[in-house]
């Protein structure tokens, strides 16, 4: 009867060692342990223990591949979050240039001025970029009720315009502004007077529209385009003040 072979124990040397590993990574920490156990009694102590810990593979390589991972992942996130405020940012400088080119309120309808005080305040407080064209009317006054409904239909269109009208009784300077002066159309911007009709319709026909009054101010280059309205910087000292009687 054959005897029972024994099984050997490991040693504690072999114990220590780890197994072979399997890929590139593993042919070379074989490679390396191989010359660590056939390495001549000759070598250096330090260059044996160099040899050791190569042998070994590495236990943070994991830990490094995930540090790797999250600096990618951190490295995306950081460019989404960068194209965001790219976004943002491009949104506050169309924001600021709409500012810089706009005109200020805007308005479609023509403004009632009930007293002086009224109408002080609408030439000095306005926006500094806004045209102010006051119609200055009488009841009774042959074509200050044409002229009031010509500025309502101009008001519709050009929005960035402020037309008011008041009562020449309510400016507190009545007598400035007597019957065969009225209807008086003056313009303003930033508080300036740029322009001073008095009758204002002797400068129109029997029967005027709303276009006539409309040509009449663009003679005088003193409504601005319907599309398109330029930068305020233009023009900003007022120019000549227009007067006609």
């Amino acid at each position: 009867m054959a005897a029972p072979s024994r099984m050997s124990c490991p040693t504690q040397e072999e114990e220590e060692i780890p197994g072979s590993c399997t890929g590139p990574k593993g042919v070379i920490n074989d490679w390396r342990k191989f010359k660590l156990d056939t390495a001549d009694q000759s070598v250096p102590e330090s260059k044996k223990e160099l040899l050791r810990q190569m042998s070994i593979p590495r236990e943070d390589d994991k830990e490094r591949l995930t540090r790797m991972m999250s600096i990618q992942e951190y490295e995306m996130i950081q460019e989404d979050q960068n194209e965001h405020c790219l976004k943002r940012y491009r949104k506050q400088c169309m924001q600021d240039m709409h500012e810089r080119l706009s005109f200020g309120p805007t308005f479609d309808m023509v403004h009632e001025l009930e007293s002086g005080e009224a109408f002080l305040e609408v030439i000095e407080k306005e926006h500094r970029l806004t045209l102010v064209v006051v119609h200055v009317y009488e009841n009774g006054v042959k074509g200050c009720e044409e002229l009031n409904s010509c500025l309502d239909c101009l008001a519709a269109e050009y929005d960035s315009v402020k037309f008011c009208r008041i009562n020449a009784a309510a400016t507190g300077a009545a007598e400035r502004f007597a019957s065969d002066v009225l209807p008086a159309l003056l313009v303003y911007k930033a508080g300036e007077l740029l322009g001073n009709f008095l009758s204002v319709t002797q400068h129109l026909s029997d029967d005027f529209f709303a276009t006539d009054v409309e040509a009449f101010l663009n003679e005088y280059g003193l409504l601005p385009e319907k599309d398109f309205t330029a930068c305020g910087d233009e023009d900003e000292d007022g120019g000549e003040v227009v007067e006609v009687e």
